[in-house]
């Protein structure tokens, strides 16, 4: 599809490729368009991971990453590089260079990031599915705003050599559909490693994660989960956080601090970058970030892991809303903005301080804004939760691309 309206454009970066790079003729994804975040390498092209500077002071890739490869191998056309939050570093979708990607399925909200683009190009019909990656919600935050399939796989079941890191304890690679089928289809060709087929036979609605979500999303989500019930099984109740979230969010994101600032702290003190509000902020507290400091969230990490994957055991899936609230206004003043942020976060640590794979499912609308109803599952149980989503389907939104 052309890139030619605005709506269609906003989700590619400046710097996008001066053609299609076509897939090969058969395979599962033959005949299929795809869009990949500004943080995977693709031959004879630079990748940006959001800033200016760094696309400017780097070379262009030499090869395409193994996830660019894949999706070509099986048949997919690469059609552009998507705008991201600068260094992935924000769940928001805002990017002070390069705009922000339109929200097709709300207007004037925020599309989430870091996965911006990639999910806004998915949305708004310029390709039929896109690559994203996950953190803190990277994949997660903008499906759940841009009505769409998304995908946070188990943690190291996606190749992500040859793609920009942010934090490697917690990065996943991850992607965008608006089809289930297809959802599912693209696993078969991404993922890899140790997998888990055990059959779902445990629903656990995560009470406390309920609880984080605003009145209106939570009682849609709930009823979304009543209407289930002959798709599932008879779900229990239970809190998956003893102590409540904010420790877990809180070592996240000193842990994810230290890793970043390793990664890109050098540059950021040579280079001097010109960084966007929100990114210069989290930046300078990740560079004041001790291994002393990073030791006590490793362990926190370690403990929260043992406990969440104690319950998501094979065959076992959580419950919960992607994001506690509709996509925010993309005008929300800063104080507000950070309460979101934390909100949204203690929802995405439960994950991330895991590596369980999460999927999120487009449930439907609150106030004409999409809402993301998530299923958590177990270490490899991949495959189950996007077959999951095809079962579900019929109680999805069934959008339809929005340009």
């Amino acid at each position: 599809m052309s890139k030619s309206s605005p709506i269609l454009r906003s989700a590619f970066v400046p710097h996008d490729l001066t053609a299609p790079i076509t897939g090969a003729a058969q395979g599962p994804l033959a005949g299929l368009t795809a869009a990949v975040k500004d943080m995977y390498d693709i031959e004879g092209y630079r990748t940006g991971g959001g800033n200016p500077e760094w696309l400017a002071t780097h070379e262009p890739a030499k090869t395409n990453c193994p996830a660019v490869t894949k999706i070509l191998q099986a048949g997919a056309t690469v059609i552009g590089k998507t705008v991201c939050d600068e260094f992935f570093f924000s769940v928001t979708g805002v990017n002070a260079h390069y705009g922000t990607p339109v929200n097709p399925r709300g207007v004037g909200r925020m599309p989430g990031g870091s996965s911006s683009g990639s999910a806004s190009a998915t949305a708004s019909g310029a390709c039929d599915f896109a690559l994203g990656s996950d953190t803190g919600g990277s994949v997660r935050v903008p499906a759940a705003f841009c009505g769409l399939y998304g995908l946070r796989p188990t943690h190291g079941r996606v190749d992500l050599s040859g793609a920009m890191p942010m934090s490697p304890s917690f990065d996943v690679a991850g992607w965008f559909a608006c089809a289930p089928g297809l959802f599912r289809r693209i696993g078969g060709v991404l993922l890899e490693g140790a997998s888990d087929l055990s059959p779902i036979k445990d629903v656990i609605i995560l009470d406390d994660a309920f609880a984080q979500a605003d009145a209106d999303v939570a009682a849609l989500l709930q009823s979304s989960l009543n209407a289930m019930m002959d798709e599932l099984p008879r779900p229990t109740h239970a809190k998956i956080a003893p102590d409540g979230f904010d420790v877990w969010r809180e070592a996240f994101r000193v842990f994810q601090g230290r890793e970043i600032w390793n990664i890109y702290g050098g540059f950021v003190t040579t280079q001097k970058p010109k960084l966007g509000p929100g990114i210069r902020e989290r930046l300078e507290f990740a560079s004041r970030v001790s291994e002393r400091d990073a030791e006590a969230a490793r362990a926190v990490k370690a403990r929260a892991s043992a406990h969440i994957r104690a319950i998501a055991k094979p065959g076992t899936v959580l419950a919960l809303p992607t994001a506690p609230c509709i996509a925010p206004r993309i005008d929300l003043p800063a104080e507000q903005l950070e309460s979101f942020r934390v909100r949204v976060m203690r929802l995405t640590c439960i994950s991330g301080m895991s590596g369980l794979p999460q999927m999120t499912i487009p449930i439907g609308t609150v106030s004409g804004c999409p809402v993301g109803l998530s299923f958590v599952g177990w270490a490899g149980g991949d495959e189950p939760l996007l077959e999951l989503a095809q079962k579900l389907s019929r109680f999805c939104g069934g959008y339809l691309p929005v340009t």
